[in-house]
């Protein structure tokens, strides 16, 4: 026997086992609120959005004298001139290549991506309404002095029911700014990741560019300890036959000491500089890795171009991200101004209940539930005008945030093209600087052979000698770095294809952060 509920009414219990009808129902009652909610919901607060002006001149002063000898591949700007493209080595490539998939850094931030990328679709989740189904079966025994007969009672009822909770309708457009302020940040961090694989690529380039420097100088250094080697052998052999001094055997002895000593400083610096791109790259260097190319500049980097106005700078990941944080602040403000104003929520449901299992689908069975909720802030306590300066302040500070980002990218690439207006000159001086010192060795060194001239003359010209080349694998690593820091500066590096190259059917661009 079905006992009646002790307060004679029913509890409201929905769930619904045949959805086709409640679905309708639903929606009907849905369908007006949710237009609603899209007509009213389609403004928002934000304060219009205007890009800051450069604060930085149109153009730069350093620019290199002879632009046609920096023209870029192909006429691609340097933002989009692929990495395989700018740099031609193959194990260099090949070293990218690894560290854009082992680097942790770069899958650091990757995965930083990817939580952002969930921490938006939360907040995305509230520009629509939750809808769930629940079923219930309750089962209640009532004490013996609650009931008419005067017995205990066991009730039992089922429901089924489908329904919205607490669903906001956007009057303000509060959710929406707040939904555009969780993009901005992540499209932000997805900048922030290029920018990281910019990084990434320059650093690997860099190093290993220094361990190609660091076998040049250990390869001057041991040709310089062998002609050292004859040398002292040859002063020995004098000093022993009586034709030659002591002064003379212990010069080129010192001589002779010191290349051993820099071979045993480059060898170390050398094994410090291969673990230093080890890590960069993220696994072991493989087999035929080492690449045997000199540090010539034309055998390893594209050219690149010049005479491009500073606006390009609004294109480099680490500007864009700057101006996302900008437009996240904006939409912020927007966000706390709308809590100035009224919100409606609404809630409800429809669905069957009965004490019965069989009889939840009869006629009379069926319930439903609405409840919309007007919230009118009053007094806060001065909570929402302290947000609303809040908001404001941010986003005064994330404009002198991409102001200075700018201006420290307009000084990298300043530097840079001041590099590339005078490391050009300076290497050839170098250059013509290890001629004149190699036949100034050559001839101090057969004077003394024939004895006219001491053995000091001879050494200080070899010094002399031995010094410029270190100084020229030292230009030639500063001019390729200097290479490197324009293209990645002027925002080089995030594809890995150009987009030429791309458009007339060569290799896409692959995995990896290798660019989209």
């Amino acid at each position: 026997m079905v006992v009646p509920h002790p307060l004679g009414r029913h509890r409201p219990n929905m769930h619904i086992l045949n959805l086709s009808r409640p679905h309708r129902s639903l929606l009907g009652l849905c369908t007006p609120c949710l237009t609603l909610a899209l007509a009213l919901g389609a403004c928002t607060l934000d304060p219009e959005y205007v890009r800051p002006a450069l604060p930085v001149a149109s153009q730069w002063e350093n620019m290199p004298a002879d632009p046609p000898a920096h023209t870029p591949v192909g006429g691609i700007p340097a933002a989009d001139l692929g990495w395989r493209e700018f740099f031609r080595d193959p194990a260099l490539q090949r070293l990218i290549e690894l560290a854009l998939e082992n680097n942790r850094d770069l899958r650091v931030s990757i995965l930083n991506i990817e939580s952002a990328r969930a921490k938006y679709d939360i907040q995305r989740s509230e520009l629509f309404p939750t809808v769930s189904l629940s079923g219930a079966r309750t089962e209640e025994r009532a004490a013996k002095g609650f009931n008419i007969p005067g017995e205990p009672s066991i009730t039992r009822y089922d429901s089924i029911s489908i329904g919205t909770t607490s669903y906001e309708i956007d009057l303000f457009g509060k959710v929406q700014s707040l939904d555009r302020a969780a993009l901005e940040s992540y499209l932000g961090l997805e900048e922030t990741r290029r920018s990281a694989q910019l990084s990434l690529i320059g650093s690997v380039a860099d190093a290993y560019f220094t361990v190609l420097a660091d076998r040049a100088l250990l390869e001057i250094t041991q040709q310089t300890e062998r002609s050292q080697e004859a040398t002292t052998e040859l002063a020995r052999k004098s000093l022993d036959f009586g034709t030659g001094t002591e002064l003379t055997y212990r010069q080129a002895q010192t001589a002779l000491l010191t290349a051993k000593s820099n071979e045993a400083l480059y060898r170390r610096q050398l094994a410090v500089d291969t673990d230093a791109l080890v890590l960069l790259v993220g696994v072991s260097i493989p087999t035929g890795g080492e690449s045997n190319q000199s540090l010539d500049a034309q055998e390893l980097i594209a050219p690149l171009p010049a005479g491009l106005p500073s606006s390009v700078l609004t294109q480099r990941p680490d500007v864009l991200a700057a101006e996302h944080n900008l437009i996240s602040a904006n939409a912020n403000i927007g966000a706390a101004r709308a809590a100035f104003f009224p919100s409606i929520s609404l809630t409800g449901d429809v669905g069957v209940e009965s004490y019965e299992l069989s009889h939840l689908f009869r006629p009379g069975s069926k319930t439903w539930e609405f409840i919309p909720q007007v919230n009118l802030p009053i007094f806060t306590g001065g909570y929402n005008e302290a947000t609303l300066a809040q908001a404001k302040v941010q986003k005064n500070i994330e404009v002198a945030t991409y102001e200075k980002t700018l201006q420290t990218a307009f000084r990298e690439v300043s530097d840079a093209l001041a590099g590339l207006a005078t490391l050009d000159a300076q290497l050839a001086d170098q250059e013509q600087l290890v001629t004149a010192s190699q036949k100034s060795y050559e001839l101090a060194t057969a004077r003394y052979q024939r004895g006219i001239d001491s053995y000091l003359d001879a050494l200080d010209s070899e010094r002399t000698l031995y010094s410029a080349q270190l100084n020229l694998i030292s230009v030639k690593l500063t001019r390729l770095e200097n290479l490197v820091a324009t293209y990645q500066s002027l925002g080089g590096g995030w594809r890995e294809h150009t987009l030429t190259s791309q458009k007339e059917g060569a290799e896409p661009t692959p995995r990896s952060g290798g660019g989209s």
